[in-house]
């Protein structure tokens, strides 16, 4: 008899791997840190996030067309211990103070370890709550989510404090502190067996995995199909806008507290930045998390249209803002919608595409992440306001209009996309 596990431990394991990978999100904690320390510009440290965004979508894709093949096990203990070393060799690279391989270790090797475990949870858990898949694939994102907080507010300070700032031990420390949890919890990422469902499930007729198994479409003709396209489209509009935000919220929020109020110390401020990264990851993945549930009961597209519609005013409303407070609560909330994004897509994959090429396609559509990875921090590292504290006054426009411009464009689009289920 072939040995079945339970689904729920299967989900919240996914959840706390995902937590690690999410630690990327904090890279803005580290941002001014090594600015000042190694002498690099925004821009030049910015690469590594970049890069690191960038190879985590390529890796997805390659990962969603071998997962079939390899199954999520070796693929998610792959992706953990080049995840790990990412950071061993990022710590190499300050030591030496190459930005190069600072490049290739943290951005090229690092990335490719996200890219690898985090499209196997997702992917996985997906096959073990056809009922749920919302809830379940929102439940796990948000993990990744949640991984900024962790970051933030417990392993850097933490880090920082005990080691003197050698920013060299405290990536090395990392290192192999995400091999130590990465590892095992990915060694526990499986598939349900063969025909396995849950007890008592019954999919509606029209249910998840229905599309190329009814309409007898294969992976090419998936990714190649108008559907697809529209998704990208839209992935790649909400990822830009958010991680825009993301990549730069610490220095933004810094130089918007410091116009705010001259007195605020350098501590002082590196503390409120990090504060909002914590909070606004906390927004992140609850959005994830949040907005899958809500896709469960009004719809995958209804969802997207209420998420990008809501968020374009946030960022209206951010471009007239120099009030620190009301920064904050719309980086949430803008957050909180880019969560939702990530927290949907992978049930919106399935109802659209099913199950049979739902890894290859959700994989190659986590392209639009890469190509966002680049376009959002590069456009925020090459705006002088957010590196320069003390520039003028309305200078945060510069950072938010490129977000408020394409979020028309992605709400444009949800209309163009139908849903087969609705």
């Amino acid at each position: 008899m072939v040995k079945t596990f339970n689904r729920w431990l299967i989900a919240v394991i996914c959840t706390l791997l995902m937590v690690n990978l999410g630690t990327v999100y904090a890279w803005s904690f580290f941002q001014k840190p090594l600015c000042d320390a190694y002498f690099w510009s925004n821009s030049q440290v910015a690469w590594a996030f970049s890069l690191a965004i960038c190879f985590l979508g390529l890796a997805a894709a390659a990962g969603g067309m071998l997962l079939p093949k390899t199954g999520p096990t070796i693929l998610a203990l792959l992706g953990g211990m080049l995840f790990g070393c990412g950071y061993l060799l990022a710590a190499l690279a300050l030591r030496m103070h190459s930005l190069p391989l600072l490049y290739a270790g943290y951005g090229v090797i690092g990335g490719t370890g996200l890219g690898l475990s985090y499209v196997t949870p997702v992917a996985t858990v997906a096959r073990w709550f056809p009922d749920r898949k919302g809830f379940a694939t929102g439940m796990v994102v948000m993990g990744f989510g949640f991984g900024a907080l962790l970051m933030s507010k417990v392993l850097a300070p933490l880090l920082l404090a005990q080691l003197g700032g050698d920013m060299v031990r405290v990536f090395a420390v990392m290192g192999v502190v995400f091999l130590l949890l990465v590892i095992p919890a990915a060694a526990f990422v499986r598939n349900p067996p063969t025909g396995w469902m849950p007890s008592g499930c019954i999919l509606p007729l029209a249910g998840a995995g229905s599309g190329p198994d009814k309409h007898g479409r294969g992976t090419r003709a998936c990714l190649i199909s108008r559907e697809f396209a529209l998704l990208w489209v839209i992935f790649f509009c909400n990822i830009t806008a958010g991680i825009a935000i993301i990549g730069f919220q610490s220095p933004l929020f810094q130089d918007i507290w410091s116009k705010a109020d001259p007195a605020l110390g350098k501590e002082a401020l590196a503390r409120y930045g990090a504060t909002l990264i914590a909070v606004s990851s906390i927004f992140n993945g609850i959005g994830r998390f949040l907005w899958g549930g809500i896709s469960d009961r009004i719809g995958r597209r209804e969802t997207f249209r209420v998420i990008l519609g809501t968020q374009l005013l946030a960022f209206i409303l951010l471009t007239y803002t120099d009030n620190p407070w009301l920064f904050a609560l719309l980086v949430c909330y803008i957050l909180l919608c880019y969560g939702g994004g990530f927290g949907t897509m992978p049930s919106f994959v399935l109802d659209l595409f099913g199950s049979r090429v739902m890894p290859a396609v959700y994989g190659t559509i986590l392209t639009a992440w890469s190509a966002a990875g680049i376009a959002g921090p590069q456009l925020v590292a090459s705006s002088r306001i957010v590196i320069r504290p003390g520039s003028t006054p309305d200078g945060h426009l510069s950072t938010v209009l490129p977000c408020v411009r394409v979020s028309p464009d992605r709400l444009i689009f949800s209309f163009l996309l139908k849903s087969r289920h609705q």
